[in-house]
């Protein structure tokens, strides 16, 4: 028998023994799983019934406990807390999470909490309120983020598209958008081009309101839709097929060229003396389109809008140049650079011999004389040499254009961004080359087939122009671009090799576009564009 109890208490020392090393073991494990960081961020909702009162929405992950500041001297450590200002203001609300092991993540938002009487109130007026372009500095443009809104293209009050100015949009206090357009309408480039009225202010009946595909558009033209507002987000909301605010093409999400039921945008509006302004802003994938309106207590502060402006452009063959009067005065002068000059509306110049001329054009109206200046180049050397051949392994190339390596699908080397430059394709020595007339700006596309090239370090590209020439090479991700200025060899191919190190804003993972850019119109040639 006391052998047995001996076995018996050997037995349960060895289970106990085990019990403890496992528990050890296990202990160590627990302490060596890392705890993770903790993320915070949160949302939050103004109180419809009390406006003051405003719910916090905790989305934090790998937190235990939270610490909020209201902005307003109060704090909270509840998770999901719902606090009541004392009275309308911006508010930087702050939270901070932390997790298990004290690691801590602050996330940070602005809040703005209004009355949303009074905000329908500066949008609508007590009972309306009527609202027209800005016409002072630029009054609408397209960038590519809320930061730089209109750093591609910005419109101002010059007399280039003086009937936009004359629009009129009246929100009223029961809900109504009424849309007037004073009898003109502007011929926009996604939605009238080939047509007659492209690029024009035209008479605004619904026999010109046929878009580039045939459709009638008329929806577009003076009627009375529907909004909501929330004062809340800052949205508006349009509802009713052909309301429009800012460009009648523009959508919610992107542009279209026949009216939508209902679109939504952003808007902010101040307070000025004498005038309240409003600033609208569609945020698209890739771009931003911002937009000024005013409204004028004191009407004699409005600007008056500008009628009309001295412009021009041209298309080059060989050395003959047809210019084209896009101005609106009533009586001309060209000065074609070269010592001749012209009284007609549109001349066609002939130039003796290659160079860049600055044509001068002048306008002449109601006693007020404009000019415009613009170089042309006239390059009338023949392209007759191939581009070199890469000799990059084919395994380490993304292609965009090339005769030897195969290029990416998708790929438009023509793009419509409203460029002046004429381009084509040619085949020199039986290898496809991209001639680029008349260069002001030019894009290459592949905006379906995103491609990361962040693994690669340079841009390569073949470029040839006769004279020796500034280029400016832009890589795009969707809203972000930055140039990398390059200087042509006259008269032979250069090869061109760009460290993408160089392009700082982009997203190299995301890159969807190239652009080109010149002074002086000049043409180039460009072959085999690719990424190692």
């Amino acid at each position: 028998m006391k052998k047995k109890k001996t076995n018996l208490l050997l037995t349960l020392a060895v289970i106990i023994m085990g019990a403890l090393v496992m528990t050890t073991f296990n202990s160590c494990d627990k302490d060596d799983d890392p705890v993770e960081d903790p993320v915070a961020t949160f949302q939050y909702e103004i109180g419809e019934e009390n406006f003051l009162q405003v719910t916090f929405l905790n989305f934090s992950q790998n937190a235990v406990t939270y610490n909020w500041n209201f902005g307003d001297g109060n704090t909270s450590t509840e998770e999901n807390p719902v606090h009541t200002y004392a009275e309308v203001g911006n508010y930087d609300v702050v939270l901070t999470a932390a997790n298990s092991a004290g690691a801590t993540h602050s996330f940070s938002q602005t809040i703005e909490v209004k009355d949303p009487d009074e905000a329908l109130a500066l949008l609508a007026g007590e009972t309306t309120k009527t609202w027209r372009l800005y016409r002072e500095g630029t009054s609408m443009g397209v960038g590519p983020n809320v930061d730089d809104p209109r750093g591609w293209w910005a419109l101002e009050n010059d007399g280039s598209r003086p009937c936009v100015y004359y629009h009129e949009f009246t929100f009223t206090r029961n809900g109504e958008f009424i849309f007037n357009d004073n009898g003109s309408f502007w011929g926009e480039d996604a939605i009238f081009t080939g047509t007659d009225v492209h690029g024009t202010c035209f008479e605004a009946t619904a026999a010109n309101m046929v878009n580039s595909g045939g459709t009638n558009v008329s929806a577009w033209l003076s009627g009375t839709h529907a909004f909501e507002y929330n004062p809340s987000t800052n949205m508006v909301t349009l509802n009713g097929t052909g309301a429009w605010m800012g460009l009648p093409q523009l959508t919610t999400t992107g542009e279209q060229n026949t009216p939508v039921a209902s679109k939504s945008f952003r808007i902010t509006i101040e307070e000025r003396d004498g005038y309240d302004y409003m600033h609208v802003l569609y945020q698209l994938d890739g771009a931003v389109w911002s937009f000024s309106y005013a409204s004028y207590s004191n009407p004699s502060l409005e600007p008056e809008v500008v009628s009309w402006m001295v412009d021009f452009s041209y298309s080059v063959e060989h050395r003959t140049v047809e210019f084209t009067n896009l101005s609106g005065a009533t009586s001309y002068f060209w000065d074609f650079g070269d010592g001749n000059t012209s009284t007609e509306e549109n001349p066609t110049h002939t130039y003796a011999e290659d160079g860049v001329y600055a044509v001068v054009l002048e306008g002449t109206a109601d006693g007020e004389t404009k000019s415009v200046t613009k170089n042309v180049t006239i390059d009338t050397a023949v392209l007759s040499e191939a581009p070199p051949t890469p000799t990059h392994d084919d395994a380490d190339v993304i292609s965009i254009y090339s005769h030897i390596y195969t290029d990416i699908e998708g790929v438009n080397i023509n793009p419509n961004w409203g460029q002046a430059t004429v381009v084509t394709e040619v085949d020199v020595e039986d290898q496809k080359v991209i001639r680029m007339a008349g260069l002001n700006y030019q894009g290459i596309s592949w905006e379906d087939n995103a491609q990361d090239v962040s693994d690669k370090t340079h841009l390569h590209l073949h470029i040839w122009s006769a004279t020796e020439t500034e280029i400016e090479i832009f890589t795009i991700s969707p809203g972000a671009e930055s140039p990398v200025a390059v200087t042509t060899v006259e008269g032979a191919w250069k090869s061109v090799n760009i460290p993408l190190s160089e392009y700082t804003v982009q997203d190299l993972e995301n890159l969807i576009q190239l652009k080109f850019e010149a002074a002086g119109s000049p043409t180039i040639y460009v072959a085999n564009i690719y990424f190692y």
